[in-house]
């Protein structure tokens, strides 16, 4: 039988209990007869003060993370959708295809990433020279560069933003993402990529992009895209960025 809303797909998201951005940027980018379901990745430390306490984090996800999927199986989705992305960046290539290799033996499923998403849409747009902005500490920015360079890309610059705890990533404020923007920005960067989904930045992107003329690739919107394609679904949606609209 075929579900009554999602007719086209149904997509299993997985998300930190303390992600609240991730969760309503998906919902705003839906499109017809597709719905995502999402389960927890229960966080019971989110101090990210540090090094250690930012990979103390990825310790809990690890834990975690089989257990969420199985719940979300028991709704019978179509494909898999990470709604996190530190844990896709780490380790580089290989790092995000031994997560990926995990998700697809736990759920049977293909599963789109925040980083494989980034690499198949920078590549879409013949960037090579990138600025990246995160909420990270440093050792999740030195695995982001990691990732980029692995694939081709040259980070010309990153700004991490250092967020205290995992909730705190939301706290963010656009005038922050505005100036980190600028930061990264440069006349040898060919496009802007923000990692993070806890970080609210799909409609800024979408505004900056027409006051930089280039791309600004926000990760949510560009995961929500992988998803989409990925299931053969075209639909085009307006005021998240290009990625979306054009492509």
């Amino acid at each position: 039988m075929t579900d009554a809303l999602g007719w086209r797909r149904k997509f299993g998201v997985i998300a930190p209990s303390t992600n609240t951005i991730v969760e309503p940027d998906f919902y705003s980018m839906t499109v017809p007869g597709v719905t995502a379901h999402f389960s927890r990745i229960h966080i019971r430390n989110q101090d990210l003060s540090d090094d250690a306490n930012f990979e103390h984090l990825l310790v809990q996800i690890r834990d975690e993370i089989g257990a969420a999927c199985e719940r979300v199986l028991t709704c019978e989705p179509d494909y898999m959708v990470m709604g996190m992305s530190a844990e896709t960046f780490w380790g580089g290539v290989e790092g995000n295809r031994e997560f990926v290799r995990q998700i697809k033996a736990i759920t049977g499923l293909e599963v789109a990433t925040g980083a494989e998403a980034c690499e198949r849409a920078l590549k879409i747009y013949g960037a090579r020279r990138i600025g990246v902005i995160t909420p990270y500490q440093p050792v999740g920015d030195q695995n982001v560069v990691k990732f980029f360079n692995e694939i081709g890309f040259e980070v010309s610059a990153i700004e991490g933003l250092k967020c205290p705890t995992a909730v705190a990533i939301a706290h963010v404020t656009e005038n922050e993402l505005r100036d980190a923007i600028r930061k990264v920005d440069g006349p040898d960067v060919d496009a802007i990529v923000q990692c993070g989904t806890n970080l609210s930045m799909v409609r800024l992107a979408d505004e900056a992009e027409r006051w930089l003329g280039k791309p600004v690739i926000a990760i949510n919107a560009a995961t929500w895209w992988m998803a989409l394609r990925d299931n053969g679904i075209a639909d085009k949606i307006h005021g998240t960025g290009s990625l979306l609209r054009d492509h």
